[in-house]
């Protein structure tokens, strides 16, 4: 594409950097924390031309209220102050996340997001930071993902291994999505200025063939990993599968004038980016995908996967980071673009998350980072989302969120779960999770907990088209 339809998008875009670094703690000492972020706000510096203002980090609501919801720790609130005017001081504009994953521990062991007392909790916590800070934070992120703490924790049972009770935890959705309409509603009556919204993650997916079961079950795919929670925030209805049952009221969570809070507007919407997949029909898998070529660990995966109608496999021959991430620069754009075909007007304005590039891995033929390389990658991906920004998507912002944030994810899930790894370099072997393994967390007729979430959960894969 030219370089005028690109620099038209660079010159209308809010670009900053966003790190997981929590506001309320005290400070690291300096060099474990500044390179990483010197070297994203270069990158955008060399491709775009701009130098960064904004900077996102969280809050941190395990350390501000440890105790109880009626309880503060004064010390970390003042840190924040003082953060916060620190930004301020050298004339970064704030933007601050609530909540990163971690619920307070008095929280989570009375059942996290299971509970729907957690969403009215989360909404006086986001009362008091938005009377607090309502006056210096430009941004406000209700949360950095809806997922992790919902469908990966609660019905799968990988943050931690075994917590996971299959399709009972899908209320764990309906109590975070309800949390972040209380909040939003919370900020606004608190005085908070900026932009409030949430931030989702965004996954795009290619059909493996022609074959039209292909193609549907990248719509599933989009089904459990988009619509789950963009179809209650921007429709105000929950995600209704294509046997037309909604899995997420079937857990009898929904009480009357929910879903209006679950649908207060946001000002913008984040959307955090990792990686496309490929996907393939179940009864698909042995011709797409010959035993041989297959990593065990990507077998397991899609053992859970099968229940939900859907399968992934790796892309031909498309160069992979150590992660195993396909190198695909179209790949955010052709996922922003099928956002807008679904929602169309009904999305808010966007910001992108990027945190799915892998760059520790790309290095040159000494070993030393690839610089260049690395920033021409971001440069593909940006021109390709420039298209899309001039067929009428907006996006008002681009934040680069460090590699290293995260790290736990990428080293032990990520990878050991990818789609593809370099020959000279095995995936790592971390033990798998027990659920995964003897089970399938996504089995219909999954018995709700009592007091203790139980494992053992019984895989009940979708039946073999003729």
């Amino acid at each position: 594409m030219g370089d005028g339809l690109l620099q038209e998008f660079l010159t209308g875009v809010d670009w900053g950097v966003a790190t997981a670094d929590t506001l309320a703690a005290p400070p690291p000492p300096p060099l474990e924390r500044s390179g990483h972020f010197r070297q994203w706000t270069d990158d955008i510096r060399r491709v775009v031309g701009v130098v960064p203002d904004t900077h996102r980090m969280v809050a941190g609501w395990p350390l501000l209220q440890p105790d109880g919801p009626g309880s503060w720790n004064r010390a970390a609130l003042d840190r924040c102050d003082r953060a916060l005017d620190a930004l301020l001081a050298r004339g970064t504009r704030p933007g601050l996340t609530l909540v990163h994953q971690a619920l307070p521990p008095w929280l989570d062991d009375s059942g996290g997001w299971l509970a729907r007392g957690a969403a009215e909790h989360f909404a006086g916590y986001a009362a008091e930071l938005g009377r607090r800070f309502g006056d210096r934070v430009e941004r406000w992120i209700t949360s950095t993902d809806l997922a992790s703490p919902t469908l990966a924790d609660h019905v799968a049972g990988l943050y931690p291994p075994s917590r996971g009770i299959g399709r009972a935890g899908l209320r764990s959705v309906h109590h975070i999505l309800l949390g972040n309409g209380l909040a939003l509603q919370a900020l606004r009556a608190a005085g908070a200025h900026g932009r409030l919204g949430t931030t989702v993650t965004l996954v795009g997916g290619y059909a493996a063939t022609d074959d039209p079961f292909d193609r549907l079950a990248v719509e599933r795919l989009e089904n459990w990993t988009n619509r789950i929670f963009l179809d209650p925030m921007l429709l105000g209805t929950h995600m209704v599968t294509e046997d037309d049952v909604s899995p997420v009221e079937a857990t009898g969570c929904v009480h009357p004038g929910d879903l209006e809070t679950i649908a207060t507007a946001q000002d913008v919407l984040g959307l955090s980016w990792h990686t496309p997949f490929r996907v393939t029909a179940p009864e698909n898998l042995p011709r797409a995908l010959p035993a041989g070529k297959c990593p065990g660990t990507l077998n397991e995966v899609n053992r859970l996967l099968a229940g939900l109608g859907f399968a992934i496999i790796p892309f031909d021959d498309v160069e992979t980071t150590a992660y195993g991430w396909p190198i695909l620069p179209e790949g955010l754009a052709d996922a922003v673009a099928g956002l807008h075909d679904l929602y169309g007007d009904l999305l808010p304005p966007l910001s992108v998350v990027d945190n799915g590039m892998g760059d520790l891995d790309l290095v040159d033929d000494k070993g030393r980072a690839d610089d260049a390389r690395r920033r021409s990658l971001l440069r593909a991906r940006l021109s390709w989302l420039a298209r899309v920004v001039d067929r009428g998507v907006d996006v008002c912002g681009y934040e680069y969120w460090s590699v290293l944030d995260n790290l736990e994810a990428k080293f032990r899930y990520t990878r050991l779960y990818a789609m593809a790894v370099p020959d000279h370099e095995p995936p790592p072997r971390p033990e798998m999770p027990s659920d995964w393994v003897h089970g399938g967390a996504f089995a219909p007729d999954t018995p709700a907990p009592a007091a203790t979430p139980a494992p053992g959960l019984t895989l009940v894969p979708s039946p073999l088209r003729s």
